[in-house]
């Protein structure tokens, strides 16, 4: 129970820290910084210490991911489709869409690993989320920064939603490939669209799907690295080599790619 609750509170406190990024900094390199490795640190430990078969829940996190990355992508694509309803229409249908999509192939994905799980099969759907965030980033429509404060409500908010997510994986984590599914919720990403949403605007929301979708696959390479690294060093060694080893494969080149990419946009216009 408190490393449950540990979990938790650990989990609120990062979730609320990495997506204040996406307002600070802008949809395109917030984006990254908001999706790396966050909540799984905390999960990932709760996972090990709670004595159950810990890379189970970590091998279904890619899984979680790729669903993740779809989730973010509704996003972008159904907004624009719903011009007929009004402001606060537009957003409750947005959340129930998406997160509609999100359990379908969530749940999907824990049948399918039902019958069939494997490190390779965790690297291969790393390597699908990889290729379609890059996809998506380079068909990014404009990213710009926020330019209002968000409230200290809403930061609230984020922190308790991926407090609640973490904690409940962390008390499922004996049921594997569900644990590892629930452990990557889209607590962080989805009160990222709804209050970027609303203080921001669509198109600060919007400029950060793309980024977030590639920069997200961090998550997933964190637990993969983690599996092997829990058997050679302690837990805490363990999360901090993955989380470092992580953010510099796949957050800094994800960055370092989106940023080259902006300056040739902004060239080719001048």
């Amino acid at each position: 129970m408190l490393i449950t609750i540990l979990a938790s509170i650990a989990a609120g406190v990062v979730a609320v820290l990495a997506t204040i990024a996406v307002e600070r900094m802008g949809g395109l390199l917030g984006g990254v910084l908001a999706s790396i490795p966050t909540t799984i640190v905390p999960a990932a430990l709760g996972f090990y210490w709670s004595g159950e078969a810990f890379d189970e829940p970590l091998l279904a996190v890619p899984f979680g991911m790729l669903v993740n990355a779809l989730f973010l992508y509704t996003w972008r694509i159904f907004p624009p489709r719903l011009p007929f309803l009004g402001f606060w229409q537009r957003l409750g249908s947005m959340i129930m869409i998406s997160l509609g999509i999100w359990a379908f192939f969530a749940l999907s994905s824990v049948w399918l690993q039902s019958f069939y799980s494997s490190f390779f099969l965790s690297i291969l759907i790393t390597v699908i989320q990889v290729g379609l965030g890059a996809w998506a980033c380079t068909h990014n429509p404009p990213a710009p920064k926020g330019n209002r404060r968000v409230g200290w409500q809403t930061l609230l908010m984020r922190g308790v939603l991926a407090g609640c997510a973490i904690g409940t994986a962390v008390a499922l984590s004996h049921l594997g490939a569900l644990a590892g599914i629930a452990s990557v919720f889209p607590a962080i990403f989805l009160t990222t669209m709804v209050s970027v949403w609303i203080s921001q605007g669509e198109a600060v929301q919007g400029g950060a799907v793309g980024p977030m979708m590639l920069g997200s696959s961090s998550v997933s390479v964190f637990a993969l690295l983690v599996i092997p690294l829990f058997g050679v060093f302690s837990p805490f060694i363990a999360v901090v080599l993955a989380w470092f080893a992580s953010v510099f494969l796949t957050s800094v080149p994800s960055a370092l790619w989106l940023r080259k990419m902006l300056q040739q946009k902004n060239l080719s216009r001048d």
